[in-house]
């Protein structure tokens, strides 16, 4: 992955019709979309199989591209629906600076207001959960160090401790990445204790400081990386929030609302469900072990009883 606010969560070929509702008269399907991510695909299934539940007829259109391409479907109305980060709201109104968008709950009015108010783009209720931008280090020398913040990472750094950061030249050069964190704690990496890796891949670079690649002992990352544990990685705590936070929330065009008005209630359970640490751990079954994404969705939520829970009278 690359910088959260532009790539974050190639075309899918084939179009799939994942439900059809049994109705009297014919419907418009609701076409649902998700970024290339693999967290975009496993949450536009769990969407999905809740609409279908809902005996509501969809579009699969999962893994559409990334944030610009499934930004202008939503607008143009090519899509209905997506999965969208509570922070990349700042990036689509050029609010960058602003500190609503470093608080989860403000943040969230933000952007469902200036989305209504612009493009009748309804947010609805988000996940309990922030995939902003992480550092990341490995379990044994969080223990031996006592880090657990970043606020003890930055001591760590000024006291001359070895540090060599595994991240992607965007991160270290944005000033929504490394310099924000550099800023709000207090310390500075120089060129020599940094590993710029081509592309910047989460992937590689907390495989970099899990193995100790070339050094590195610390390595960007994203909240709900799903390989963070199987790395034996602990992502240190923004606890001056440095970043925005990016809580997945679905967002849907209001027009489609109005033709299926029990949306957000059949969606507000599932999102309620995924707090940061149950996010991290079904990335992980999709990342590390392997499985698809859409029967991770599905078991996750035949466990937790969120099929067919749809309001009564949802049936239209």
């Amino acid at each position: 992955m690359t910088n959260p606010g532009l790539t974050r969560r190639g075309f899918i070929t084939g179009v799939a019709l994942v439900a059809v509702a049994d109705r009297g008269t014919a419907a418009p399907p609701v076409v649902v979309a998700s970024k290339l991510d693999l967290e975009g695909a496993l949450i536009g299934h769990m969407i999905l199989h809740a609409l279908a539940a809902a005996k509501i007829p969809t579009v699969n259109r999962l893994q559409l591209g990334p944030t610009a391409i499934v930004r202008a479907a939503l607008l143009s109305g090519a899509i209905d629906f997506t999965v969208e980060y509570t922070g990349n709201a700042a990036m689509f109104f050029h609010e960058e600076g602003a500190a609503v968008w470093k608080d989860a709950e403000a943040g969230f009015a933000r952007a469902a207001l200036l989305d209504r108010r612009a493009n009748d783009l309804v947010w609805l209720t988000p996940a309990p959960a922030d995939n902003s931008w992480v550092i990341a280090i490995p379990a044994p020398l969080a223990r031996e160090a006592g880090l657990r913040t970043m606020e003890d990472f930055a001591a760590f750094v000024r006291a001359g401790r070895r540090v060599r950061l595994a991240a992607s030249a965007e991160f270290v050069e944005s000033p929504a990445g490394l310099p924000a964190f550099e800023r709000a704690y207090g310390f500075r990496l120089t060129a020599d204790q940094l590993l710029v890796l081509s592309g910047g891949e989460t992937s590689a670079t907390m495989k970099a400081a899990a193995d100790g690649i070339s050094g590195v002992n610390a390595a960007m990352a994203y909240g709900s990386d799903g390989a963070l544990s199987a790395l034996d990685l602990v992502a240190l705590e923004d606890t001056c929030r440095a970043e925005p936070v990016y809580a997945p929330a679905p967002v849907v065009r209001a027009a489609v609302l109005e033709t299926y008005p029990q949306i957000p209630d059949v969606l507000a359970p599932l999102f309620g469900a995924l707090d940061l640490s149950t996010l991290r751990g079904l990335n992980e079954k999709v990342a590390v072990e392997g499985e698809p994404a859409a029967t991770v969705a599905l078991d996750f939520l035949s466990a937790r009883g969120l099929l067919g829970r749809h309001p009564r009278g949802a049936e239209r």
